[in-house]
């Protein structure tokens, strides 16, 4: 499997407006470097230990995204480097990163976790759960977060137009949140769908942000 050339056909494919996250997670750092050097500056992790250990023995010019189920507990661990939290699925999570990175002085960028999946398993907010978090306005007294916007997980199924359903919901949910919310910042502009088996219907729907790991770097070698 070549990933510098498999990263360069991906990219070719991906609209301007759509930025690659690498899924590197269970894969090593000589696979990552070879990423890194087709140009890869993205990649996604979803293991607070795994990403710690990468990014303390990577280029420091890596953006890591966590990109897995965040634990309040571990927030303070990737806090002082982490550039964008994809899976905020709480408000209690989102109160813990604010606090986490308050203690380091940063501003951490998150999307809030949408679920538009029908599987049980998904985590995420319900579309009136995300409603009543923004009305609430307490998130916006919150000066060491910065919601940049969404993201949402399609049921993994082979029925394409229920993913495109699903991701036509988000984009469209998106919209409103954006219409009625942060019509003024022009930071909240993510959206953050598709993966390695869905990821063109994504970027029909509106994609800005692909979460691709098994098509460049192959199956996950170790767990």
């Amino acid at each position: 499997m070549n990933i510098e050339s498999t990263i360069g056909e991906i990219r070719n494919e991906l609209p301007e407006r759509v930025r690659l996250v690498a899924v590197s997670k269970f894969h090593p750092n000589e696979m990552i470097m070879e990423a890194y050097r087709a140009g890869q500056r993205i990649f996604g992790e979803n293991h607070v230990q795994e990403v710690t250990r990468k990014y303390e023995t990577l280029p420091k010019d890596i953006e890591w995204h966590f990109i897995g189920h965040l634990q309040t507990n571990k927030v303070k661990y990737i806090v002082p480097f982490v550039s964008l939290i994809h899976g905020v699925d709480t408000f209690k999570l989102l109160k813990e990163i604010d606090k986490q990175a308050a203690k380091c002085d940063r501003i951490v960028a998150c999307l809030l976790q949408i679920r538009i999946a029908k599987e049980e398993t998904k985590f995420g907010f319900s579309f009136d759960e995300c409603r009543e978090l923004l009305e609430h306005g307490e998130w916006n007294l919150m000066k060491h977060v910065d919601l940049r916007g969404m993201m949402g997980m399609a049921t993994y199924t082979d029925d394409k137009v229920e993913i495109r359903n699903e991701f036509h919901s988000l984009k469209t949910f998106f919209d409103e949140i954006k219409g009625t919310y942060f019509r003024d910042d022009d930071r909240f502009k993510e959206i953050s769908m598709g993966m390695t088996h869905d990821y063109p219907l994504a970027i029909q729907e509106g994609s800005t942000l692909v979460r691709i790991g098994t098509k460049i770097f192959g199956e996950r070698i170790y767990h």
